[in-house]
């Protein structure tokens, strides 16, 4: 019998062979896994030539925007949620450099609110990482000459409560679901890594090519950089245990509409909460504690923006249902006597997503190469 082509299998997220898939590849796969795809197989109960075949075929079709092993880049780099005030006939094009021309960016999204509040007038976020031993402060400055912004506010994370997609698993969870206990906080204190841990992780955070998603990702990666397999496998395997390997995912597109026109999600919106000062790492945790949440940080968002202290991410295609699970996550606060002194919704507009960088080499490339620019937009 002959192998179909690409073509020929269905791509869809919802298909209910990817939906299975989907669960558990987009944030289920923790760490590093020597072969992460048989991983996957056994926890959605497809057999692995299925689990090959359809995310590559996703990944061919545009679906799967990306499929690669994440880093937790906060243990590697000094990093920040990043919001830029521009003037509004410049917020494409600063949108535009922002992801085509700065590696550092990450995220990069536009945001705006249901009414005029306290921090509205910034319709840009950023992430922002550099290596370490740079300064956040430095480049955002570039960046703000370069773009002709006029104001930015780094939000670096003090505590970080929850870090994951998984879109296709989040559609049907019920409001106020949560794990037993409250999140744990993990640090963003920065990890001083040997040189061969260096080599291995660089040769692993690089998206693979559609020949790359097989039965074994990692051997020729090992191959590539001349390093005995076993080797490599036990060095990233000790990455794991220092706290610097994030999951292995992949990453759907999730704003722009499929071939079929079908969307993952609609609606992103970022939460801010204001608690009382020495609260946060317990709000953070029991935000945290709810499975809608992407992403939920202990970051000071200072007086630009209502003092808030706790902000989390929630993704949705109903936008009253998102706000459904903010008022749920409202209610638990309330429960757990966590008062909330000032609350409010950021929705996501416009929005891409790759990668940050964090090679030093790249960032002085960067610097030098735009030391004397002037304004470019």
């Amino acid at each position: 019998m002959s192998t179909p082509s690409l073509t020929d299998i269905p791509t869809d997220h919802d298909d209910p062979i990817n939906s299975k898939i989907l669960e558990v590849s987009e944030d289920l796969v923790s760490g590093f896994q020597r072969y992460p795809f048989q991983h996957i197989a056994e926890k959605c109960g497809e057999d692995l030539d299925t689990v090959i075949e359809r995310i590559r075929a996703m990944q061919d079709d545009g679906v799967i925007r990306r499929t690669r092993q994440t880093l937790l880049a906060t243990k590697l780099a000094h990093g920040a949620l990043c919001a830029w005030k521009t003037d509004n006939d410049k917020l494409d094009a600063t949108f535009d450099f922002m992801f085509k021309e700065d590696p550092f960016s990450g995220h990069v999204v536009t945001r705006s609110t249901d009414r005029e509040i306290s921090g509205s007038d910034y319709k840009l976020w950023t992430t922002l990482k550099v290596p370490q031993g740079e300064s956040l402060e430095e480049h955002a400055e570039l960046l703000r000459k370069l773009t002709g912004a006029h104001e930015f506010v780094l939000m670096p994370a003090n505590g970080i409560f929850a870090l994951g997609v998984g879109h296709v698993r989040r559609k049907t969870m019920e409001l106020g679901d949560k794990s037993e206990e409250p999140a744990v906080m993990n640090t963003t204190t920065t990890v001083d890594l040997e040189p061969e841990e260096w080599e291995v992780l660089l040769a692993i955070k690089d998206e693979l090519t559609l020949e790359e998603i097989s039965a074994d990702p990692w051997g020729p990666r090992a191959d590539a950089i001349g390093m005995d397999r076993e080797k490599f496998f036990k060095i990233a395997e000790e990455l794991d245990k220092k706290k610097v390997i994030g999951r292995f995912s992949t990453f759907l597109e999730h704003v722009k509409a499929s071939k079929s026109g079908k969307r993952v999600t609609r609606f992103n919106a970022l939460f801010h909460w204001k608690v009382p000062e020495g609260m946060q790492p317990r709000a953070g945790s029991e935000v945290g504690r709810h499975h809608i949440m992407t992403h939920a940080y202990w970051r000071e968002g200072g007086p630009r923006f209502g003092g808030v202290n706790i902000m989390g991410v929630v993704h949705g295609t109903d936008k009253d249902r998102v706000l459904e699970h903010k008022a749920a996550i409202d209610a638990h606060l309330a429960e757990v006597g966590i008062p909330v002194e000032y609350t409010n919704v950021f929705w996501g507009g416009r929005s891409e997503i790759k990668p940050s960088e964090i090679s030093p080499k790249v960032y002085k490339e960067f610097h030098e190469k735009w030391k004397d620019a002037g304004q470019v937009l």
